[in-house]
């Protein structure tokens, strides 16, 4: 990839403040990078999550240590009117409880010493078709599932980082995931169970096949139990946190962690951070460009993608330097195209009321 090309296109992502377009970056730089030139750009040959690992590398390697944490989760760019195709498609959004269309991304986040970089990503991509038995309507399906995803990006991982914990949401809980982060990486991880699950309460009843539903289990304040759940065949440390949404209502997180040597305080600590890819989901929609992209098709589509997660990756690094937030940042940058644009105004003079005469 064009570097020169990569730094140019993510500097316009993070200077934009409305839908990107090939004409728009050109008219930045006076023409000098042709329209022509950013289309080809975007163009140019697929990257992939292993392109962005090399990007991102030096700068993990001046923050890894072994206090790191691996986060993992996905987000939809809705994109309601553009056409479909194999990444834009139609996709279940777990946040709002329908199906939308647009283009969904997993990203693996590496947390360390209070920064945050996306060292791998994948594009649910569906590029097979079946009929649907209820509807009998032709629908796109991906090849692999986003647990798929989810493994392949933490397997990738293990070589190049140190990580001791991966935290995910609850629909990457599953028996497949914990046994292959435990069993097979050698690492642990803490997630949400959904309140429905069955666990057994000793070995001896999972021996026996005597579960109970999590949500009738007691618990005191501020501690862990020991469970077993079905499917896993190791004891998981379970905890039950209740705690006030911002209207008002509680809410109640049951987290399960493979580290049995942990406390509660330890458990919900190292779980706080898996707020970090909210925060950077919500930035690479709103300060990234994520889904104001120019593009109509897969590869410039992917292309603009992948700029986003560098795009991100600068405002990172802005984020340590100045001590500014995402939010902030984007703010300076606009305050400062404002008065760039006012003071232009100002020089070439337009009708002045202060100096017209008024006649009565």
């Amino acid at each position: 990839m064009d570097k020169a090309m990569l730094d140019f296109y993510s500097d316009v992502i993070l200077s934009s403040f409305s839908r990107l377009t090939a004409t728009g970056a050109s008219a930045l730089t006076d023409g000098l990078m042709s329209h022509d030139r950013i289309t080809r750009f975007l163009n140019s040959a697929p990257v992939s999550s292993r392109d962005l690992w090399y990007r991102v590398k030096p700068l993990v390697r001046s923050i890894e240590s072994a206090e790191g944490v691996l986060i993992v989760d996905d987000t939809i760019a809705h994109k309601p009117h553009m056409d479909e195709n194999d990444i834009v498609c139609w996709h279940y959004d777990h946040t709002e409880g329908r199906t939308v269309k647009g283009i969904n991304l997993l990203s693996v986040l590496y947390y360390s010493q209070d920064v945050t970089l996306p060292v791998g990503y994948a594009i649910v991509s569906k590029t097979e078709t079946v009929i649907d038995p209820k509807t009998g309507t032709e629908r796109r399906v991906s090849p692999l599932t986003k647990n798929d995803h989810f493994r392949r990006l933490v397997r990738s991982c293990v070589k190049n980082m140190p990580f001791r914990y991966v935290l995910s949401d609850v629909w990457y809980a599953s028996a497949e995931n914990m046994k292959f982060i435990k069993r097979e990486l050698r690492r642990h991880f803490i997630m949400p169970l959904k309140s429905n699950r069955n666990v057994a309460l000793t070995a001896q009843d999972k021996r026996n096949g005597t579960y109970v539903r999590v949500e009738t289990l007691p618990f005191k304040d501020a501690t862990t139990r020991t469970v077993y759940l079905e499917e896993v065949p190791f004891p998981l440390v379970l905890l039950r946190k209740i705690f006030t949404n911002k209207d008002g209502t509680t809410g109640t997180l049951y987290l399960v962690t493979s580290d049995t040597t942990l406390t509660y305080a330890a458990i919900v600590d190292l779980y706080q951070k898996r707020w970090k890819i909210e925060t950077y989901h919500k930035a690479l929609k709103q300060q990234c460009a994520l889904a104001r992209s120019p593009a109509r098709t897969v590869v410039t589509q992917s292309t603009h993608i992948y700029c986003a997660l560098c795009a991100f990756v600068k405002l990172e690094m802005l984020t340590m330097i100045t001590s500014v937030s995402y939010e902030g940042l984007k703010l300076n940058l606009y305050i400062h195209a404002l008065k760039t644009a006012f003071k232009h105004l100002r020089s070439l003079q337009p009708l002045q009321w202060a100096a017209t005469p008024v006649f009565a």
